[in-house]
């Protein structure tokens, strides 16, 4: 099941141009694409513990990550 969260966050000025400046030079990416690698990889990167709850949310975070890394363009 694939459920998306809208997000509203506000960004320093120098990393939304960097940003604007990644997806004009990389058209099969997208904002929300690079979000959910971006995301992902802090998550897998700051994961913690080792219960079953915790090892389930790193593969889910494994899972999107390469998800948004290898997704193919429309």
């Amino acid at each position: 099941m694939k459920s998306a969260v809208s997000i509203m966050a506000e960004i320093p000025e120098e990393l939304h141009q960097s940003l604007k400046s990644y997806l004009e030079t990389h058209p099969t990416w997208d904002q929300d694409r690079v979000f959910a690698a971006a995301l992902s990889l802090f998550l897998l990167q700051n994961s913690g513990g080792q219960n079953n709850e915790t090892s389930q949310n790193y593969r889910t975070c494994a899972r999107v990550y390469l998800e948004s890394l290898f997704q193919q363009s429309n």
